[in-house]
């Protein structure tokens, strides 16, 4: 039950966002985990600041899921969303952070799984 919540500095055009659904979509199988269960969130023209400094192109990706976080995993799952948001959205490698939060109670169809 993993949910991915994106949020980017610019504007996301309804064909990116479809690309970048699939894109992750495929991409949750490096966590072990089926599309079919994934939530993904997007929201952009978000302000991002690092260092003091306002970011023209950055993104701010949190992964949350059942089960606590596993380093290799998630290692290779931040590559992956890394290359997805270079390559869809020319968001350099420096500017993409991640984050992954496992989660011990997670509530789906009015019960805890």
């Amino acid at each position: 039950m993993p949910y991915i919540d994106a949020k980017l500095t610019g504007a996301v055009t309804p064909a990116q966002r479809e690309v970048l659904k699939n894109e992750l979509g495929r991409a949750i199988a490096l966590m072990n985990k089926p599309e079919s269960f994934l939530m993904i969130g997007f929201q952009d023209n978000y302000d991002l600041y690092f260092g003091g400094n306002k970011l023209e192109k950055g993104a701010y990706v949190s992964i949350a899921m059942l089960g606590e976080p596993d380093r290799e995993r998630d290692e290779a799952m931040t590559a992956k969303v890394t290359e997805i948001l270079q390559e869809q959205l020319d968001i350099p490698p420096k500017c993409v952070y991640v984050s992954y939060h496992g989660v011990r109670d997670w509530g789906w169809r009015g019960k805890l799984l």
